[in-house]
């Protein structure tokens, strides 16, 4: 095999989270309609757009909602890309969509909500870990084929980006929503070898512009919603 072979068997596929959103109220928005990237999302977005400018990157997608849409634009212009939409990539269903629903807020002392909160592993409040995996390696995939030989970018949300990379390094699905490593406007790079996942990586290109709470591992505030993201 040549290098030039070598070289083409090579596919990168990087997961971006969107940009902050403009959610005052704090709820849970999920895949509600209408909510947009704040003024700060808009920076980070450019921040990644000009951190990947230069990058072998011939495929640009975006979950259907509009914050990642909005987060997909300014990675469009740098890199002269149309963006595709791509249902697979959006987040992860939620019985909560339209509530405030966090850390010190009562709502597990809320006898409604009960039903909703029995089984953690599934979870059985949202849609299933196992289906977040089929539709998000899927989607994965797709964007291996479209970019083969170069790279893709894919933009998404937290909670179905953590998942998909829990199942590609072969960890459990039910987890701590604070420990995810999937702060706003991250990248989790998958390299495919031919058809196969070899490696995977993490990097926050616009770190700085992250509020604190909001980086992995940080303390959750009171009363801010734990997805939605």
């Amino acid at each position: 095999m040549t290098n030039g072979e070598a070289a083409s068997d090579i596919t990168v596929v990087h997961l971006m989270r969107h940009g902050e959103v403009d959610n005052p109220g704090g709820v849970l928005y999920g895949r509600m309609p209408g909510y947009h990237l704040s003024e700060l999302g808009r920076k980070m977005a450019e921040r990644v757009a000009g951190h990947l400018e230069g990058r072998d990157i011939t495929h640009l997608v975006s979950s259907p909602l509009e914050r990642a849409r909005e987060t997909a634009e300014p990675i469009a212009g740098a890199l002269d890309l149309e963006p595709v939409i791509d249902g697979r990539l959006i987040e992860a269903a939620n019985v909560f969509e339209g509530k405030t629903f966090g850390v010190g807020d009562g709502a597990l002392r809320k006898p409604r909500n009960w039903p909703h909160l029995r089984n953690p592993f599934r979870p059985s409040w949202g849609e299933p870990y196992v289906e977040q995996v089929v539709r998000m390696k899927a989607a994965l995939d797709a964007a291996r084929d479209a970019a083969r030989g170069h790279e893709a970018v894919c933009v998404s949300h937290q909670l179905p980006i953590w998942i998909v990379r829990s199942f590609v390094e072969r960890r459990r699905l039910w987890h701590d929503p604070r420990k995810r490593q999937c702060s706003l406007a991250s990248l989790t790079s998958f390299t495919y070898h031919g058809d196969e996942i070899v490696a995977v990586g993490y990097s926050e290109p616009a770190r700085d512009l992250v509020p604190a709470h909001l980086l992995p591992g940080a303390r959750q505030r009171k009363g801010a919603p734990k997805a939605g993201a």
